[in-house]
């Protein structure tokens, strides 16, 4: 029992993943849940030239694009308020320093239709970063994903990984980008 007049605990820190995240989060967490954010669609329109691909041949990862109409599904991540620190550490050198990612707050809706909307932290590559690689037609956005590896596997996997947490958690979600 707390005695009355402590300071309140820290709110929670939620981080939400909608690349690698929804299978390698790669920090400990207290638990998940599955659900989406809005106003932004998921592009393969990130370069990646150490997890996926090299400096001779980036490979395609995705990031997100404003786009008013848009919902983008994932997982977000509730972290404990002591690993919170070794978190965002791990996930600065992640998808920041390796990555160029930004880092914004955003919306969360659970899937769960009985949960409240949260706030979580998410990372976006966007246009004015040097690894941007812009769009492109579905065919070269393939054949790039299909030719590269990085130091965490061949960028194949990336792609096949996150279609199938969309086809095993979000079976109702079509996500024409992806599956293109």
């Amino acid at each position: 029992v707390k005695p009355q007049g402590t300071v309140k605990e820290k709110e929670t820190l939620w981080i939400f993943g909608y690349g690698s995240l929804v299978w390698k989060p790669g920090f400990t967490y207290k638990k998940s849940k599955v659900g989406h954010i809005t106003g932004y669609k998921r592009r393969f329109w990130h370069g990646d030239e150490f997890h996926r691909g090299d400096k001779v041949k980036p490979g395609r990862v995705a990031t997100l694009v404003q786009d008013p109409e848009a919902c983008t599904w994932g997982v977000a991540y509730e972290v404990s308020n002591s690993d919170v620190e070794g978190s965002l550490q791990y996930l600065h050198t992640r998808e920041v320093l390796l990555g160029g990612y930004i880092i914004k707050n955003i919306q969360f809706f659970p899937k769960e239709k009985d949960q409240e909307p949260l706030v979580a932290l998410v990372y976006i590559a966007t246009s004015d970063n040097p690894m941007y690689l812009g769009p492109a037609s579905d065919k070269d956005i393939a054949n790039q994903i299909v030719t590269c590896r990085g130091s965490s596997g061949h960028n194949i996997e990336y792609l096949v990984r996150l279609a199938e947490f969309m086809r095993m958690c979000c079976p109702e979600v079509e996500d024409e980008h992806l599956f293109s």
